[in-house]
């Protein structure tokens, strides 16, 4: 392809996700499922109407490097957030309040996966997408219905914290079970298991000396870091993203999972705030993308052969979510109004699900199901998305309506 035609192509990209965003925000819903139905209704699955084909998009290689580089920003961002002296403030609550959390929602999804005749591998990837909520989308509802300053956002907050860092230690384990144990010859085989056991050492040596560069390595990256001029601070902070990223990915470490706890070593700077103000606007650029490309790999007919199992998953794991941050609310000392808060703010998945279901879907992943579980997320996303969304709008109402005892609760 011509670069003309790849420019112009790109062009199409940015404008049918300006789209997106734009019908998501006229209906007041979140823009992440606006992207991916941006993806899906211009993409190369997109069904035919009357032999006229509406595909204005193909999958290309710049589009999956603007992807990845989405994922590397947006976990980079989120560990920038991470406050290591915060956690360590309240950890037993958050410990108990976490586990459960995790742990209530972690079982549900394998169990699901189990009931839907996935293997044990393929559980634990379906377990991964239905036990995370989505951070953006969370904070986005505290923002918009003014919960951030009340006493159940600590709850909320520490609890995405939880998940953030239970979900980047994850993905380096299923990333070594599945990409590397086949990247080694059989996963029941001796070269198989070996293969395993390297990457998950290459794992927890890499993880472990990026968590040892946030505890001791705040000087180095203090002085890494000082320059007056914006672009030279700028491209600092891609070149360390992308590059610790890159080389991870090429060990067969999860580049995710490095990119969130490379963010949480510079969190810990002097330069944090400027980082984020630097960061932002290309963190929520290539995330856009990689949510688009994420529609762009969906097929609509996929997704309709499993939404029975997706609405039996949605009822069964948005149920859970309420359950659990109900009980992590109480856990917390809140009352049963804000712990009913703390429950529905916690029911939209978003991109860590996607993440996983991407990782699923890699054909070195070697599950015979992956396809359809990265089907299955995509519309487990929608769901929970406006599900989630539609639960936090009303909760006012339905406390009054339901819970009218306790509506009046502090």
């Amino acid at each position: 392809m011509a670069p003309t035609d790849l420019l112009f192509e790109a062009g199409v990209v940015f404008a049918v996700l300006a789209v997106g965003g734009a019908v998501a925000d006229r209906y007041d819903q979140p823009v992440i499922p606006g992207y991916i139905v941006a993806g899906v209704v211009v993409g190369p699955n997109v069904p035919q109407v009357f032999s006229y084909s509406f595909v204005l998009v193909e999958t290309r290689e710049f589009i999956d490097l603007l992807a990845e580089l989405g994922i590397v920003f947006l976990l980079f961002c989120i560990g920038l957030e991470f406050n290591l002296d915060r956690l360590a403030a309240g950890r037993d609550r958050l410990l108990g309040a976490g586990a459960i959390d995790v742990g209530i929602n972690g079982a549900v999804g394998v169990a699901c996966g189990f009931a839907l005749g996935f293997s044990g591998l393929e559980s634990l990837f379906l377990a991964g997408i239905v036990a995370v909520s989505s951070s953006a989308l969370v904070t986005e509802t505290l923002v918009d219905l003014g919960w951030i300053a009340d006493p159940e956002s600590e709850t909320i907050l520490g609890l995405l914290v939880f998940e953030d860092v239970a979900v980047a230690v994850y993905l380096s384990v299923v990333t070594a079970v599945a990409v590397g144990g086949t990247g080694g010859g059989d996963v029941g085989s001796i070269a198989g298991v070996d293969a395993v056991w390297v990457t998950l050492a290459l794992s927890v040596g890499v993880l472990g000396a990026l968590v040892a560069l946030s505890v001791w390595g705040t000087p180095l990256l203090d002085r890494y870091l000082r320059t007056d001029s914006n672009e030279q601070f700028l491209v600092r902070v891609v070149a360390a993203a992308v590059g610790v990223a890159g080389l991870a990915l090429v060990l067969g470490v999860s580049e995710a999972a490095v990119a969130f706890f490379l963010g949480t070593a510079f969190g810990t700077t002097e330069h944090a705030q400027r980082i984020e103000r630097a960061i932002t606007s290309e963190r929520d650029l290539y995330a856009a993308v990689f949510f688009f490309a994420i529609g762009l790999e969906t097929d609509p007919a996929l997704v309709a052969d499993v939404l029975e199992p997706l609405a039996a998953l949605a009822a069964v794991t948005a149920a859970s979510k309420l359950v659990s941050g109900y009980w992590g609310g109480r856990m917390y000392g809140l009352s049963e109004r804000r712990s009913r808060r703390v429950a529905v703010a916690m029911v939209p998945r978003g991109e860590f699900s996607l993440v996983i279901a991407a990782l699923a879907a890699r054909p070195d992943a070697g599950l015979a199901n992956g396809d359809t579980i990265a089907a299955l997320a995509v519309g487990y996303v929608l769901v929970t998305g406006v599900l989630g969304t539609v639960l936090a709008d009303s909760s006012e109402g339905l406390e009054r309506r339901f819970f009218a005892a306790s509506a009046d609760e502090g």
